[in-house]
């Protein structure tokens, strides 16, 4: 190891006797806790009953696993899971000796991100329609994302995951866990810090700006920064797969960036349209 280099091989989680807790699944746990005080603090300031977040965060734990598994089976991996259609929501796989629990291995962030959208939406529609719209309440649920995201990146590089390309110099870290010698971009790192960022922008435009009267303005902001982050960091990641790389050599971009592409797109037609619609006869900033 050089003075530029990391050698990362850490364990995969906290071994109790014959459990194993994967430090994967608790930078989840501790995104949607984490995510839940922060909705506390909005609700105490909008005057809104505390007594709706137990029921919306349970909206928003089934739409973020269940948006984030089908987004990686149906953007990602359908060849396979058409023709394994049990593993898409058992976390098994078929073996020559019959099924074998593994856990899930593929989730993705854009059906994450259409998982939550929905959930919202059906908690609005049951909880609060008729009292505040529903870009009101996205408005605000946009606030505790960046950091369930942020935990997650942390988490993949826990794992040795989703990992950065390599770097052609002595800068990067080295997974010993791939059994790899070189280093390679931490790009996990590099979209967990430009996660963390934009939640701090994000609070300081709800706690100290007007915007959170333009509704859909925090929304179309959040959109917009998160999903440029994507493409750009997207930039130094390894394809996937196989098909991935294709697309990549073939386009110049992977499918990841695609898919960011038209959410990004969204964001910014979404601020255009706070802009239009909502916007008071005075502002201050």
């Amino acid at each position: 190891m050089t003075l530029l280099s990391i050698v990362w091989n850490p364990d995969i989680g906290l071994h109790l006797g014959p459990i194993t807790i994967r430090y994967y699944s608790m930078m989840y746990i501790l995104g949607f806790i984490a995510g839940y005080y922060i909705m506390k603090k909005i609700f105490e300031n909008e005057k809104l009953s505390t007594n709706l977040l137990d029921p919306l965060l349970t909206y928003v734990v089934i739409g973020t696993l269940l948006g984030a598994r089908l987004g990686h089976v149906f953007f990602y991996d359908w060849p396979y899971y058409k023709q394994h259609l049990i593993e898409i929501l058992v976390p098994v796989v078929k073996t020559a000796e019959g099924y074998k629990f593994t856990g899930f291995r593929g989730l993705a962030s854009h059906g994450a991100a259409i998982g939550i959208f929905l959930a919202v939406w059906l908690f609005w529609r049951k909880y609060l329609k008729g009292k505040h719209s529903f870009l009101w309440i996205i408005d605000r649920i946009t606030l505790t994302i960046p950091i369930g995201a942020a935990l997650i990146r942390i988490g993949n590089l826990l794992n040795s995951e989703i990992i950065g390309k390599p770097t052609g110099t002595n800068y990067g870290f080295i997974f010993k866990q791939l059994g790899e010698d070189f280093p390679r971009y931490p790009t996990q790192l590099y979209e967990a810090g430009a996660y963390f960022s934009l939640l701090f922008i994000m609070l300081y435009l709800y706690w100290k700006t007007n915007l959170k009267k333009y509704e859909g303005m925090l929304f179309g902001i959040f959109f917009t920064l998160l999903w440029l982050i994507r493409l750009l960091i997207e930039f130094y990641k390894e394809p996937q797969d196989h098909k991935d790389a294709k697309l990549l050599l073939e386009t110049g971009l992977d499918k990841g960036q695609w898919l960011s592409i038209p959410m990004l797109l969204f964001g910014i037609i979404l601020i255009f349209y706070a802009l239009k619609k909502h916007q008071p006869k005075h502002t201050s900033l």
